[in-house]
């Protein structure tokens, strides 16, 4: 299989003016970026997305109050930083829409501001796919092509290392999955094909090749975050597993999968930045 998912990755950097940062700030952020992005992109003047004329062609609608729809972002994070260090991957369609973001981004950070109290932030670095993109007042988005996620086979190391960073949200026989027992090899495959495919619009289904290897071990715990719902109006859990997974004697498209987690992500609730994984030998 050729490379074929088109991604690009803003990197957002910046300390608060209070100095104070939520452990998990994946909620937070995806809460304020959806307040600026209606800003940025809504020409209703009702200012209404239910039986709007333009929501099928809306990038705030797309992403917040469609209902069903796979997203074509994620957020990139890790918690408990005492600063805030954001990544923002775009997929396939939604690399077109970087101007529309970059924009977001800036009117969440200066105009908008974060928390209860709105705090604005003036002084932040944003930078796309590593290279320094705001400066001066003025944005300097990129010429080149987008990068592509790669799923080719490589030398596979004898012994993989698996962190989940944040934590994985993953079902397994319809139920998440709460302990490392719980944690099987195909299910973890699967679950980044599904999300690979998904994300290139195409149908996925059952893994058309087989998995080989197994893991040889395995330590973490569930860890429980919560994230606020203007929908639902409360909090609502959305905790996973964290720690490392060790494989011994995986195949190579096994593999390049699990590379490819490493940008987009695994199992469900990325857009708040769940799922980030690690893949490296032992």
């Amino acid at each position: 299989m050729s490379a074929r998912l088109p991604y690009r990755r803003i990197g957002l950097r910046f300390t608060p003016p209070e100095g104070e940062v939520p452990y998990f700030i994946g909620s937070q952020i995806r809460g304020a970026m959806g307040y600026a992005l209606k800003d940025t992109v809504c020409v209703n003047p009702s200012f209404r997305c239910n039986g709007c004329f333009a929501s099928e062609n809306c990038l705030y609608y797309d992403w917040f109050e469609k209902r069903g729809a796979y997203h074509l972002y994620r957020l990139d994070i890790e918690l408990g930083r005492p600063y805030y260090d954001i990544g923002l991957y775009l997929f396939a369609e939604a690399v077109e829409k970087l101007p529309y973001v970059v924009s977001t981004l800036h009117r969440m950070l200066s105009e908008n501001g974060l928390g209860l109290e709105r705090k604005k932030v003036k002084d932040f670095e944003l930078d796309i796919d590593g290279e320094r993109a705001y400066a001066d007042g003025e944005f300097r988005l990129p010429q080149d092509e987008a990068r592509r996620v790669d799923i080719l086979p490589t030398e596979v190391p004898e012994r993989v290392k698996l962190t989940l960073v944040t934590p994985l949200r993953l079902k397994y026989h319809n139920r998440f999955v709460r302990t490392m027992k719980e944690m099987h090899l195909p299910t973890l495959i699967g679950s980044v094909y599904r999300r690979y495919t998904t994300l290139l619009g195409e149908e996925t289904g059952r893994l058309p090749f087989r998995v080989e290897g197994e893991i040889v071990q395995s330590f973490g715990t569930f860890e429980d975050l919560t994230r606020y719902s203007s929908r639902q109006k409360g909090k609502l859990k959305i905790g996973g597993m964290r720690g490392e997974i060790h494989i011994e004697g995986l195949d190579e498209t096994s593999y390049a999968y699990l590379k490819a987690a490493e940008i987009i992500g695994m199992g469900k609730q990325t857009v708040f930045g769940l799922g980030k994984v690690k893949v490296e030998s032992l």
